[in-house]
C-alpha cells in the first residue's frame, strides 16, 4: 500500500475540514461542533465509535486481524481562548482560535482513519483513534482514560503515538521527536499575600503586601537558580500579578501566579515543596500573611526509547531521510498526552508546519494571535499517522519482530 500517495488524495478534503474546524474554534471539554465535524467525516467508514460522557471525546475502533495487538493513535482538537489576528480568509471571530494547531490534527486523524480503513484488511491487528478535547488545561487525556480508553479495543494498545504541529521552530514537513523526556511538567504557583492596608504616605503604619509579594517573586528565581543542576532545569514565570486600587493606597493583599517547567519526577517533586517554603519564608520575614498553592497540571511527557527509534526509522523509510532528525532537547511546553505515555510505550511527535515562505526562527510560535500553520502538511501528518500504525501493527506485540 503507498498511503503517502492515497493521502495526497485526499488532500482538498483534509484542508477543507480543517479549515471548517479552524472557523468555529471551541475550548475546553465540551467541543459539539467539532465532535460533529469528526462524526461526520467518519461516518460509513467501517468503525466501532464511542462518544464520551464527561467530555465531547471520540474513540474509534478500526479492526484489523483478529486478536492482533492494538495502536493508538491520538489528535487533540480544542482550542485557546485567544483572539485571532491572522487575517486569514477562514480566521475564527468569537474570540477563540486554533493557535495550538489542533485544528491540523483532527483533520490529519480523521484522514488517517479514511486511509487505514481503505487497507483494513490488510491490518496486522486494530486501530484505536483518539479525538480528545480539552488538552489546553483541561487534562482531557485523563478524562478519557478514566472512561476507559485503553480498553476501547477489548486489548490495551502495544504503542500509542500523537503528532503535534509548530508554526515556528522546525522547516515545514520536518519530523522531529527523541527518547527520554520530550516535553516538561506544567504546573501552576498561586499565591496570596495577606497584609494590612493602609495610607501610600505612611507605610510604617501598614503591612505592605506589595513589597512583599514582589520580594517573593525574586526570591523564588534566586532559589531555582541555586537549587537545581542546570542539566535538570526548573523554568518559574510569574505571568500574573495584581494588587491594588490607587497609586497612595497600600491593598490589603496582593496575587500572583506563576507557571512552573520541570524535566524530571525528582524535579517537579522537589519545586513543590521549595516554592511554598519559599514564600512562607519570605512571608514571615515581613509580618504578612500568604496562602501559597502548588497545582500539578500535567507530568512529564516521556517517550518510550525504542517507540521514537522506530518513529525515527519510518519517517526515513515512507518520508525520506531528510525528513527525520532527532530532536536534540526536550520542548518546554507541556502535554496531557503525557498520561497516555505512562501507561503505554509510545511518543509524541513534532512536524513543522510554518507559513509558506516564513523563516520558521521568525514565526509567530503556537499559542500567538498571529500563529499561522501550512496546509500543506496535512496530508503527510495523515500518511504518517497511518505509517506508524501499519508498520507497529507489522512489528506484533512488544517490541518483538512479526516473525519471531
Amino acid at each position: 500500500m503507498n498511503l503517502r500517495d492515497d493521502a495526497r488524495a485526499l488532500s482538498d478534503d483534509l484542508v477543507r475540514m480543517r479549515r471548517a474546524v479552524h472557523r468555529t474554534p471551541e475550548t475546553g471539554l465540551d467541543l459539539p461542533r467539532t465532535q460533529e465535524a469528526v462524526l461526520t467525516e467518519l461516518n460509513g467508514l467501517p468503525l466501532e465509535i464511542r462518544t464520551g460522557d464527561s467530555l465531547s471525546s471520540v474513540t474509534a475502533v478500526l479492526r484489523g486481524k483478529a486478536d492482533g495487538p492494538v495502536v493508538l493513535l491520538r489528535g487533540d482538537m480544542d482550542a485557546l481562548p485567544v483572539a485571532e489576528r491572522t487575517g486569514l480568509d477562514f480566521a475564527a471571530g468569537n474570540g477563540n482560535m486554533h493557535a495550538c494547531g489542533h485544528d491540523l490534527h483532527t483533520a490529519m486523524l480523521t484522514g488517517a482513519a479514511r486511509l487505514l480503513s481503505a487497507h483494513r484488511d490488510r491490518l496486522a491487528g486494530d486501530v484505536v483513534f483518539m479525538f480528545q478535547p480539552g488538552e489546553e488545561g483541561y487534562d482531557g487525556a485523563r478524562h478519557m482514560l478514566d472512561e476507559g480508553l485503553l480498553a476501547a479495543a477489548g486489548r490495551r494498545p502495544e504503542a500509542a503515538y500523537a503528532i503535534h504541529v509548530l508554526s515556528a521552530g522546525l522547516p515545514g514537513g520536518a519530523f522531529r521527536t527523541r527518547g527520554g523526556t520530550a516535553m516538561a511538567a506544567s504546573n501552576v504557583l498561586r499565591v496570596t499575600v495577606r497584609g494590612e492596608g493602609g495610607h501610600g504616605a505612611m507605610p510604617y503604619r501598614a503591612k505592605d503586601p506589595v513589597q512583599a509579594a514582589c520580594a517573593m517573586v525574586s526570591a523564588l528565581q534566586a532559589w531555582i537558580t541555586r537549587t537545581f543542576d542546570i542539566f535538570d532545569p526548573v523554568v518559574l514565570t510569574v505571568g500574573t500579578f495584581h494588587a491594588g486600587t490607587k497609586s497612595n493606597v497600600i491593598p490589603d493583599t496582593a496575587v500572583f501566579e506563576a507557571t512552573v517547567r520541570s524535566f524530571s519526577q525528582a524535579a517537579q517533586a522537589r519545586v513543590k515543596d521549595g516554592t511554598v517554603e519559599v514564600c512562607r519564608g519570605i512571608a514571615a520575614a515581613y509580618g504578612v500573611g500568604v496562602d501559597a498553592e502548588f497545582a500539578a497540571l500535567y507530568p512529564v511527557t516521556v517517550n518510550d526509547d525504542r517507540e521514537a527509534a522506530f518513529v525515527g526509522d519510518a519517517v526515513r523509510e515512507a518520508m525520506g531521510e531528510e525528513r527525520f532528525a532527532p530532536l536534540p532537547q526536550p520542548l518546554t511546553g507541556a502535554e496531557d498526552f503525557s498520561r497516555v505515555l505512562a501507561e503505554v510505550p509510545g511518543a509524541m511527535i513534532f512536524l513543522g508546519a510554518p507559513p509558506v515562505g516564513a523563516d520558521p526562527e521568525r514565526s509567530p510560535n503556537n499559542h500567538s494571535p498571529l500563529a499561522e500553520f501550512d496546509d500543506a502538511v496535512l496530508a503527510d501528518g495523515a500518511a504518517m499517522y497511518a505509517e506508524l500504525a501499519v508498520r507497529r501493527l507489522e512489528r506484533g506485540p512488544a517490541h518483538v519482530p512479526a516473525e519471531a
